[in-house]
């Protein structure tokens, strides 16, 4: 049995274990970075199904991730990330500081900028990361 064996291994599994109170978005969506990183062979299976929803703020960055991930890896960006997460009303701002905002708007990438989600440009990097 490997480390990986239980994680997250689609964007959909992240979804579900939050759902089902299994695990915290921010735990599960770490686990399935990792085992994306160390999976070149199944990326893109990795982010191709819609998954179910949370929230406004969650569905908008699962919708990102998605569509970033495809963007970096060379990837089709799944059709779902069209519609899915755009009810965010009011920005976000990860880490919530007041002095970061400037920064986390210039650095935020695209696919989080359009769907009013302010992250640094390393918000999806992990120590297993590996270039595909």
């Amino acid at each position: 049995m490997s480390l990986f064996d239980n994680k997250p291994r689609t964007l959909s599994d992240v979804v579900r274990r939050v759902r089902a109170g299994q695990q915290k978005f921010d735990p599960s969506l770490r686990e399935f970075l990792d085992w994306f990183y160390m999976n070149p062979h199944a990326r893109q299976q990795a982010i191709e199904g819609r998954p179910d929803q949370i929230d406004a703020l969650h569905d908008a960055y699962v919708a990102a991730v998605a569509e970033h991930l495809a963007r970096v890896h060379g990837l089709p960006v799944p059709e779902w990330t069209e519609d899915h997460g755009n009810g965010l009303r009011e920005p976000f701002f990860a880490g919530g500081l007041q002095s970061l905002k400037g920064v986390l708007v210039a650095e935020s990438p695209t696919a989080f900028r359009r769907r009013l989600l302010f992250v640094s440009k390393d918000a999806l990097s992990r120590p297993r990361m590996q270039d595909a």
